[in-house]
């Protein structure tokens, strides 16, 4: 059993670190190698004492045919629509990224998407929508969260329902083009999760934000 895993740390490594390897085939590489090994402690967990060896070396291979498998079917298609987006957002402040839980983030600042104390949408933020609605309108097995914020500038009575307001603007702006209003989530946060420090000008402006998650659903192929 020592000697399976030292064989799938190897492979692991060998998976990860090439760096002539696109983003693409990184994660699936990744997703393979972690798959070898959580079936080969699993394989050799569940066989008998006699068989351990066996049965992680099944383990190890059903593993990363999944852990591949299902990291290439995310990771080709998010990396395309990231791509996509940075291009789309480049020089207006909007920040395109890639979570820890494998969904695309777009985090909007204030100076792009609403005023303060408004969810009216700035003429500055549709261009940015209209791209994601494109996007969004090809790949119809994502998925949208969209977060309103506010910063801490009034009361809670005021902030809740505003930053739920503002997630509802940008999930109206979207559905009359061609985004099923089915596939959005709307939420508001208030300004219980601030960025920056609210005691300055600027970091009220950056806590006055619209943050847009997007993740592919289980049944991609």
């Amino acid at each position: 059993m020592k000697r399976t895993m030292i064989a799938l740390t190897a492979v692991s490594l060998a998976f990860t670190g090439c760096a002539n390897m696109d983003e693409t085939q990184r994660h699936t590489g990744t997703g393979a190698a972690i798959g070898a090994v959580a079936g080969a402690v699993l394989g050799a967990a569940t066989a008998s004492k006699s068989d351990r060896g066996k049965g992680a070396a099944i383990g190890a291979a059903a593993g990363a045919a999944i852990g591949a498998g299902g990291g290439y079917l995310w990771s080709k298609r998010m990396q395309e629509q990231k791509a996509a987006m940075e291009q789309a957002t480049q020089g207006t402040g909007v920040e395109v990224t890639q979570t820890a839980d494998n969904r695309l983030k777009l985090e909007i600042p204030s100076d792009v998407s609403f005023d303060s104390g408004s969810y009216a949408i700035r003429p500055s933020l549709r261009p940015v929508l209209d791209k994601l609605a494109a996007g969004l309108a090809e790949h119809a097995v994502t998925r949208v969260t969209i977060v309103g914020h506010t910063d801490s500038s009034g009361s809670d009575k005021i902030n809740n329902p505003l930053s739920v307001k503002r997630a509802e603007a940008v999930r109206d702006y979207l559905v009359p083009r061609g985004v099923a209003a089915s596939r959005i989530a709307v939420d508001g946060r208030g300004a219980r999760e601030p960025l920056a420090d609210n005691t300055t000008a600027e970091g009220r402006a950056k806590n006055r934000r619209v943050e847009i998650f997007i993740a592919e659903g289980q049944a991609a192929n």
